[in-house]
Parts: C-alpha cells; structure tokens; sequence
C-alpha cells in the first residue's frame, strides 16, 4: 500500500468512518411502499459495478481501517452468483461481514451465507398479518419470509435482527406482536422511522409518520425497557427486557439526529460513494475503477472523498422530497 496513504478514513469533522454499506443490485422481488414506486425502472447491466469491481471497493475500504460491510440492495440476495462475492468478502482480515435482506430467499440461502462467512443478518419485517404484509410490500409472502427467519435462526449467524418501518395508520397496531414475535425467537428487534427519499405517492409521509418516542410509549403499555450499552457499530439507540435476551432498537433520522457519531458511508451498485444518507454528497468510483486497476489509485479517491462527507442530514417531512434517489437506488 503506498505508504502515503492513511489506514484510517476521517472526516473533516473528526468521524472516524468504518462502516460501509455497499449495494449489489438496485433490483428487488419486493415493492415495499416506503422503498421504491410501484413501476420502478432499473439501472441497465453496463451501469452497474460488476462483482469483481464491487469486491475491489469492498477490499479498498477494509485496507483503510472499515471494520464492517453490510451488504443490500435493492435485494441483495437476488443477485447473479452473489455467493461468490460474499465468499471473497467474507475472507478479507479484521472485516464484519453482514447483510440486510427481505427474507424472502433465506430458506435455501441462509446456511450458504453463514458459511461464506457473514456474520449477522438484518430481515425486514413490518407486519404479520399476510394481507397487510402483501399490502405493504406489494409482491412479498409472510410465509415465505417468516421461514427465512427461522432457516436464519437455524443457520447459527451471530445474531438475526429484524427491522420494522411503522407507518401511522397502517401497521402501528402490530408494534407489541413484532415485539412478541421477536421474544418468542429470541431475536432484536429495531424499529426504523421512515425516511423522506424519492417521490412516494402511495402515502402521505408526514401523516403516516410515527416516531421512536411514540413507538416506545407503546412498548411500554407491556413491557419496561432497560436502555442499553450495547453498540451494533451503526445508528439505533437499544433497550434491553429483564426477562429476555431480545433487544429493540430505534433509528431516528427525524426525531433523534444521530449525525454527531455518524461513523457509514455508502456505496450505491452503480459506484456512486455516497457520504450522507439525507444529502447528493457524492464521488463516481465507477469511473476511477474503469480508469486504472491500480487500487492505490482507488484507495486515494475514497481518501479525498472524506472531505465531501456533511457535518449532518436535514429531513422535512412538510416539504418536497429534496433527495429524489428512492431507497433501494440508495442501498438500504
């Protein structure tokens, strides 16, 4: 490695970063209503990075001092041959490898993963009601998912997490069932406030709104929560039961800015390295990776790029979306 080169990413504000999220597909079998419109248009196969370009990032980032790479889309588990990226991955020194999926091919992937060498999972789950679950994601079967839950139980990860989006008047009557479900399998639970990204006509977000606080109060009809000093490296804030081993945890983008800590970045499947989830700061690897095969070259970019990273987001439910990327182009 060229000796000029630090072996830590920091920004201009002191943020050591050493998380990244690296997307490997845009595409999804789902359509979930927070995530993306209905009739969606995909990036054709030349835009995005290929396999070995996606493992090339993934390999600059770890030899500058990222501790872990979670993996999403999109739906990342659909993607061609994405084994053999998790595998090479999964293999690189003093690297967490993990994943966050829709669950919905974890009941012939989930032993495969862990074996690849990813250590925990995140699967989405908002409801447990088939007809509301079907509602909300549009294509997706509650059955299909809650069996890849279990084969992911199964498979020994370190840890199986499930995320829920609560949205006000659709499924905010089934916050204690998730937490119940994830009781009774030992799972964490983190509840994710919706985030304003790309044009979402289905719902109005500013009245389907439901934040952490609202969320916990809830809980709280049923159970105390015990805040928590367990770190899970990114930005949800976790409580703990007396009487379980199951955590919650809320992000909350809107109602608790967790910018100050903020230690991710982002690197979208057509190679764009985002610096801030709420923000269009950006730097083109795509172009650097097709340029030179010199990763030094790779590695120096990401540097500089550090220096783009904003001090925080600013999310306004009350007016147009200022990000019009949806979530899936903006990977998980």
């Amino acid at each position: 490695m060229n000796a000029s080169l630090p072996t830590t990413l920091i920004d201009k504000f002191g943020r050591k970063v050493e998380y990244v999220r690296l997307s490997v597909t845009d595409r999804c079998d789902f359509r979930c209503v927070y995530c993306m419109a209905e009739d969606m248009t995909f990036l054709p196969r030349n835009e995005i990075l290929s396999l070995e370009e996606l493992y090339r990032i993934g390999a600059a980032f770890a030899a500058l001092g990222v501790k872990k790479i979670r993996l999403t889309g999109g739906e990342p588990l659909i993607r061609r041959d994405v084994l053999k990226l998790i595998e090479k991955l999964g293999q690189l020194p003093g690297l967490e490898l993990v994943l966050t999926t829709n669950g919905s091919q974890l009941p012939h992937m989930a032993q495969a993963l862990k074996d690849a060498g990813v250590r925990r999972i995140n699967i989405s789950l908002d409801s447990l009601d088939p007809a509301k679950f079907r509602e909300l994601t549009r294509t997706g079967d509650l059955a299909q998912v809650v069996a890849g839950i279990d084969a992911a139980r199964k498979a020994g990860f370190q840890r199986v997490k499930l995320n829920a989006v609560i949205l006000k008047g659709r499924n905010d009557d089934e916050i204690l069932s998730l937490v119940d479900f994830a009781r009774d399998r030992e799972l964490d639970l983190t509840f994710i406030e919706e985030m304003p990204l790309g044009t979402i006509s289905e719902h109005g977000q500013q009245e389907c709104f439901m934040p952490s606080d609202d969320i916990r109060d809830v809980i709280a009809t049923r159970y105390a929560l015990i805040p928590s000093l367990h770190d899970s490296g990114g930005p949800a804030r976790y409580f703990e039961f007396a009487d379980s081993r199951s955590r919650i945890g809320f992000i909350s983008p809107h109602s608790h800015n967790f910018c100050g800590d903020c230690n991710r970045v982002r690197v979208t499947v057509e190679g764009r390295l985002l610096l801030c989830l709420g923000n269009e700061h950006s730097t083109d690897l795509r172009s650097v990776l097709r340029a030179s095969d010199d990763d030094a070259v790779l590695k120096q970019a990401i540097v500089q790029a550090m220096d783009l990273k904003p001090e925080r987001h600013y999310f306004d439910l009350a007016a147009e979306p200022q990000i019009v990327r949806f979530m899936n182009m903006t990977g998980g």
